[in-house]
């Protein structure tokens, strides 16, 4: 069968020439005789992948020399306990509640201490960014916790909080590699890669090497990051074949001109979809316009049961995992970097066909 126009918000679609260089190099890597997935993490061959992309990703963000990069398992859900057991050295956070992803992260660290939740958009069912208030920050504070884009509900942040001295760390797995991040600005990044990087299984986490080190008594080792960093993130076996694919992808967006030139594109898919929905009489976004995601993008009808023939058909033309999260319902296109421009205007091409016969 043809390859469909997968819009899932995760694991998402990887770009078709990583697919198939992957597939080239599947039984024989570089001449190796054998597949990535066959290999000793240990090895010659290996090393020089996952340090080749470290080296990829420190170029790509430009991510400064006082900083690790480390690729670990668990996804960004064991982050959510990994940031209090290593940064909570006085017991107290901050966080931004955006969402779900925000309100996990918030709940795993008072496990660990107190947790000041300094704004919530749950009143709108987290459709905006709320606006901050440096009165409410906590200047004792350990860390400063945002949720940079949010997957399920379709916002970003356009307006970084300014923390001061308190680190500010972000969960970035629905926008890495998206736009330009000045990594400068945080404490510490991460991100689960299978929405815009890789295949589901590899974590990145990207922190200041001063905020290494401080792991809570009792810190499970394979949760404290200094014996990530201090192991080239080969403490026990890396998920070798994902991080394999993350490298892939990373040369893929280094061919297509970086950073800033995937942003531009990005822009101008998000257009595509925005501008139709502001001007469609069945369809509308369900965020607010400041705060709308480049990633991520939630749309509704005024109707369950016309949302779901649109879905239903939608799949039967070959767009597919466009069904919207349960706790906003309606549908849901996830752009990311990998999905073509063409994807975005096909996708629009049917929803116009779909509104006139409806």
């Amino acid at each position: 069968m043809s390859r469909v126009y997968n819009f899932s918000a995760g694991p998402s679609m990887l770009p078709e020439a990583v697919l198939r260089k992957a597939s080239e190099q599947m039984l024989n890597y570089a001449g190796t005789g054998m597949s990535v997935m066959e290999m000793s993490h240990r090895s010659a061959d290996y090393e020089a992948i996952i340090q080749g992309a470290e080296a990829l990703l420190r170029k790509l963000m430009n991510i400064p020399d006082n900083y690790k990069v480390l690729f670990l398992q668990g996804g960004a859900s064991s982050q959510f306990a990994m940031i209090p057991l290593n940064l909570m050295k006085t017991g107290k956070a901050d966080y931004v509640i955006t969402g779900q992803w925000s309100k996990k992260a918030a709940q795993e660290a008072e496990k660990y201490g107190t947790v000041n939740r300094v704004a919530s958009s749950a009143d709108k069912t987290f459709s905006y960014i709320p606006a901050l208030d440096p009165a409410t920050f906590d200047p004792e504070a350990d860390y400063f916790h945002i949720t940079y884009n949010n997957t399920i509900y379709g916002t970003r942040y356009t307006e970084l909080p300014d923390t001061g001295n308190v680190p500010l760390v972000a969960d970035i797995s629905s926008n890495i590699l998206s736009e330009p991040i000045d990594v400068s600005k945080f404490g510490m990044l991460y991100a689960g890669a299978q929405k815009n990087m890789g295949p589901a299984g590899v974590t990145v986490v990207i922190i200041r090497e001063d905020l290494i080190g401080n792991a809570k008594e009792g810190t499970p080792t394979m949760f404290n990051y200094q014996i990530h960093a201090d192991n080239g993130s080969m403490y026990n076996t890396p998920p070798t074949y994902g991080i394999y694919v993350c490298k892939l992808v990373l040369e893929w967006l280094e061919e297509l001109g970086g950073i800033d030139a995937m942003h531009e594109i990005n822009i101008k898919k998000a257009k595509i979809l925005y501008d139709y929905l502001d001007e469609s009489a069945m369809f509308r976004g369900t965020v607010e316009a400041k705060d709308r995601s480049l990633m991520n993008v939630p749309f509704v009808t005024d109707s369950d049961e016309l949302n779901a023939k649109f879905i239903k058909e939608a799949k039967a033309a070959g767009f597919v995992n466009l069904k919207g999260h349960r706790s906003v319902g309606g549908m849901r296109a996830s752009i990311y970097n990998a999905m073509p421009t063409e994807g975005v205007e096909k996708l629009v091409a049917f929803m116009k066909e779909f509104e006139k016969n409806n």
